[in-house]
């Protein structure tokens, strides 16, 4: 039995709230259970050194958390850049990355800051679903000021946590799965199946390829639900 009652392959309550921001062009407040993840999309005129005069745009992300997003408070020096922070952001960003087209938007940077407001497992996933809703919308934005002539996104992506807890694989873990599975992964894919990102871990013994594959399964059920409620973010904001 699972701490939260949930089946299996149950996904916690899953909220893609869009526009809560009114300054920023494109924003998503996630929440994926009790952790809540605020997205929000910057659009600024220039790109990195390396892309200019390349016609290219970028797509970078930024991931903090908020002191008293844990049970106990953090520094908020920590929140500006450690070890953990550098990989997630990066994971994000790559990740958004790998659905846009880069020709589409000019020489156009988009920032998309992920901050996390309360954490309870899985805010890297959060991050990556509530971004892509935040970086949509702030392209719907530059289409409707006329910047640019179409979406540049090819695809949705979603990300998922599946781990190994008591021994069977289960969707979406929070903090109390985390934190006791015998084996945790996060899947990034693409609405029509791509993989983006895999990352595995095994915390207790090494885990067998199948059920690597019986995490994949359940890790394509749920970046499914999760796109779909993507689209009805976008779709309604």
């Amino acid at each position: 039995m699972r701490p939260s009652n949930r089946k299996p392959d149950e996904l916690r309550s899953i909220i893609l709230e869009p526009e809560v921001s009114r300054y920023a062009e494109g924003s998503c407040m996630a929440k994926f259970g009790n952790t809540h993840v605020l997205c929000t999309a910057t659009v600024e005129d220039g790109v990195p050194p390396f892309l200019r005069n390349s016609g290219k745009g970028w797509v970078t992300a930024e991931y903090g958390m908020l002191p008293r997003s844990t049970h106990s408070r953090m520094d908020r020096k920590r929140t500006a850049g450690g070890g953990r922070t550098l990989e997630i952001q990066r994971l994000i960003g790559r990740s958004l990355r790998a659905v846009t087209k880069m020709h589409g938007f000019g020489e156009r940077q988009i920032r998309v800051d992920c901050d996390v407001i309360q954490a309870d497992g899985g805010t890297r996933t959060a991050a990556i679903t509530g971004g892509f809703v935040a970086l949509h919308l702030a392209f719907q934005h530059m289409h409707r000021l006329g910047a640019i002539d179409e979406i540049p996104l090819s695809d949705h992506v979603a990300a998922i946590s599946c781990g190994l807890y008591n021994g069977e694989a289960v969707l979406d873990l929070d903090y109390d799965e985390d934190s006791n599975a015998q084996a945790d992964a996060n899947f990034v894919l693409t609405g029509t199946g791509g993989i983006v990102e895999v990352q595995g871990t095994a915390e207790q013994d090494p885990f067998s390829k199948d059920q690597f594959n019986s995490l994949m399964t359940l890790a394509e059920k749920g970046i499914a639900e999760l796109v779909e409620l993507q689209k009805k973010a976008i779709a309604g904001s």
